[in-house]
Formats: C-alpha cells, sequence, structure tokens
C-alpha cells in the first residue's frame, strides 16, 4: 500500500534564490522586524519585512510548502520591494520556532490542520505590526500550501485574498497517486491525473490512522476570498490539469478564483511568476 506519511518532497529554493540574488530587488531600500507569535501554544518566530521609503500598500503572510522549512527571507525582500509589507515564519520545530516538526506524517488531518492554524495566527500577528494596519492583507503560499491557505482562510480573521503558487486543488490522495506515478518530475508532456489514475495495479487505499483525506475544495465551497492559482503546465508534482477543472468549476458558481497557467513552467516557479503575482494583488486591493 502507498504510504503518504513517508513523503517528504520539500519545495526546493534554490532557483528562487540565485533569481533573487542575481536581482536588483535586493538591493531595495526595506526593513525587518523579528517577531515571534504563539500558536497552539507554541512561539513561532518569523521576520516582517516592509519598505523603508514608501508606504506598504498591502500585507501578507508566506505560507510554507512541504518539508523543513525556515523563513524565506529573499521572497519577502523582494515582495517588500514592491510595496507588500511580507511576514515569513521558521515552520514549527525548525530553525527558531519551537514546537516538533511532523515528517512523517505531515499530510495527516491533524498536521494540516495544526500548520494552517499556524498560517492563520501569523495572519492575526502581521495585522497588528505598525507597517500592516489599515491595509489588506492576505495569505500567500506555494505547493503544500494549497492544502493550509484554504483552511486558513476559514479562521478569523479571515484574509483580504488569497495566491497559491503550485498549490493542488485535490485531495490529498490524488495528489499522491499523481505525484508517485510522476517520481515528481516536471517536464514537456507531464500525464493528466486521469492517465496516473489507471495506470495503478492496485486500488489506492488511504490509511486510516492519517486522519481525514485533507481536500481544499471543502473549503474553498465555504469561501468568498478572492484568490489566485499560479501553475507551471509541467508540473509533475501536482495535478494541474484536476487542479483547473476544480477551480472552474468553482468560478461557475460564483467563487471569485482566477488562475494562469505557464505552459513553460514547472513546480517552483515563483521567481518567473513573480511580477503576475504581485500586479494581481495590488490590482485586487485597489
Amino acid at each position: 500500500m502507498n504510504n503518504p506519511a513517508c513523503k517528504q518532497r520539500a519545495f526546493c529554493t534554490s532557483a528562487l534564490l540565485m533569481f533573487l540574488l542575481s536581482s536588483q530587488l535586493l538591493a531595495a531600500d526595506v526593513r525587518s522586524d523579528d517577531i515571534t507569535f504563539n500558536s497552539h501554544d507554541v512561539q513561532l518566530s518569523g521576520t516582517v519585512v516592509y519598505p523603508l521609503n514608501q508606504t506598504g500598500h498591502v500585507a501578507a503572510v508566506f505560507v510554507h510548502g512541504s518539508g523543513p522549512q525556515k523563513r524565506n527571507l529573499p521572497l519577502a525582500r523582494a515582495l517588500a520591494a514592491k510595496g507588500i509589507v511580507t511576514l515569513v515564519y521558521d515552520k514549527r520545530g525548525v530553525g527558531e520556532s519551537g514546537g516538533t516538526y511532523e515528517g512523517k506524517q505531515r499530510v495527516s488531518e491533524h498536521n494540516v490542520n495544526l500548520l494552517a492554524a499556524d498560517a492563520a495566527a501569523a495572519l492575526q500577528v502581521l495585522r497588528q505590526h505598525p507597517q500592516a494596519q489599515a491595509v489588506p492583507a492576505g495569505l500567500i503560499g506555494i505547493s503544500q500550501a494549497g492544502w493550509l491557505i484554504p483552511l486558513a482562510a476559514e479562521q478569523e480573521p479571515r484574509p483580504d485574498f488569497m495566491v497559491i503558487w503550485s498549490g493542488p486543488v485535490s485531495k490529498v490522495s490524488e495528489e499522491d497517486i499523481y505525484s508517485r506515478y510522476t517520481r515528481d518530475l516536471d517536464g514537456a508532456e507531464v500525464p493528466s491525473y486521469e492517465e496516473a489514475l489507471r495506470a495503478r495495479k492496485t486500488p489506492y487505499v488511504w490509511p486510516d490512522f492519517l486522519g481525514k483525506d485533507s481536500n481544499p475544495v471543502d473549503s474553498l465551497k465555504q469561501l468568498q476570498v478572492p484568490g489566485l492559482w499560479v501553475f507551471g503546465a509541467q508540473d509533475g508534482s501536482i495535478p494541474v490539469d484536476l487542479s483547473v477543472r476544480r477551480l472552474k468549476a468553482l468560478a461557475k458558481q460564483g467563487h471569485p478564483y482566477e488562475y494562469v497557467l505557464f505552459s513553460s513552467l514547472g513546480h517552483n516557479n515563483i521567481s518567473e511568476t513573480l511580477s503576475t503575482v504581485t500586479d494581481w494583488v495590488k490590482r485586487l486591493v485597489k
């Protein structure tokens, strides 16, 4: 039986870091404040990065992809350079954050809900920061954040927007079926979800000990928070075709969800699409 609890697909930041380090964005005049905040009896550590010589138009919390992720300061500086006050934080049990990092059962119902609660707590503390008061504030994330952000968006205070890079609009089990078939390999001709499903030799069984098979659609059906999903058509980690179909169905039902699909990009596409995201956020808040 496939066991998604044992999988460990971390968001690779190397390409993004190379892009940012070679970019003038890091030379922008930004300032940062280290902060701590509490979530479920654990103290988490993070940094708020904001533009020094301009007023922030909007604020956002960056929500991690999978793996033992520390705060993504290069991305926060890039967003702040574009006028977005950004909070990045060390995932629980990682870096300077307390608690225990869950690696073996990272996609369990308990862990998904816990990480979503951490993101909601981060948004609450960001709204209290002097540079983020009285401006729209939202949640931005990648990959695993596709499961976390919709859950966090159901909590108070609700975000003013959501942006998700390469986030699955599918059950955890559906993403697992797909990525096991593709071996997480991006490519010019990635298979459809249906192809991955048909290729299975045995029925997929979701382990009971993981709790609920998390499905972001359950939350998205309840929300009216404007959202943007950014996909790469060459993404071999998540079922993009299935995710797009579900977003279209939700939008047809009246939910304010949009997506963009880049034909030449794969899973880790933040550096190439950063301007697309920041432009969308600024248009939205106007």
